[in-house]
């Protein structure tokens, strides 16, 4: 039952503050977090993992304050981030970075049998959506307990970005994603929604309410409380 959360998160870069008092929580199962470039969703993932600093507020997780703790202690007791970009070992083949998640790869093979003719090429050389299979697969062999995934079926085809949100979905772990729209492999799952913009969140709720609220929108009307 782990759960990770922030509580009126301010990050800055420079001069310019990206997220503005942002309080979100994600538990068991999917949490998705929505909007556009820009809109403060990957400065979010980064903040849950310690990869940027806050200027102010907290970064909780199983009930402990692990503001302080540095990214990669948060990495050890079990949070795993996927960003959108440098997420392989270019240099390394595909079989040398599935053997540094664990020393056997075959659960990540099963996963994404495509990767079983490219175990010898160099991660550098794959193409964007092999990389993103290969980023992912990494996650599920190290069984983390919080997993992080910035854009996760960027690049792929239909069918295996529809395998993909299966397979985050099945983790038994707490999955962030963040995406520009609500995937349609979720549209049906039970899974909460954290709808940012301009780094504030605008809207928190299940996937069906987020829906509604959708819909409401695009017909031009304003959906009753």
């Amino acid at each position: 039952m782990t759960t990770v959360s922030l509580r009126h998160a301010r990050v800055r870069y420079g001069p310019l503050e990206a997220l503005h008092g942002v309080t979100l929580a994600a538990g068991p199962g999917v949490t998705v977090l929505l909007g556009r470039n820009g809109s403060g969703r990957t400065t979010v993932l980064r903040a849950l993992a310690g990869v940027v600093p806050l200027a102010a507020g907290t970064v909780v997780w199983d009930g402990v304050d692990v503001t302080r703790t540095p990214a990669y202690e948060r990495a050890r007791r079990g949070m795993c981030l996927v960003p959108e970009r440098r997420a392989v070992f270019g240099s390394l083949t595909v079989r040398e970075n599935l053997e540094l998640a664990s020393p056997s790869p075959d659960p990540a093979l099963d996963a994404y049998p495509a990767l079983v003719p490219l175990l010898a090429r160099r991660a550098g050389t794959l193409s964007g959506g092999e990389q993103r299979m290969l980023a992912l697969s990494r996650a599920l062999l190290s069984r983390a307990r919080v997993v992080l995934v910035d854009e996760p079926a960027q690049g792929m085809s239909p069918a295996v970005a529809a395998r993909t949100y299966e397979l985050l979905a099945g983790l038994d772990a707490c999955v962030v994603l963040a995406e520009q729209r609500l995937p349609p492999a979720l549209r049906e799952r039970a899974a909460v929604v954290h709808e940012l913009r301009r780094g504030t969140v605008v809207f928190s709720g299940e996937t069906s309410e987020y829906r509604r609220r959708s819909a409401a929108r695009a017909g031009g009307s304003t959906p009753s409380a």
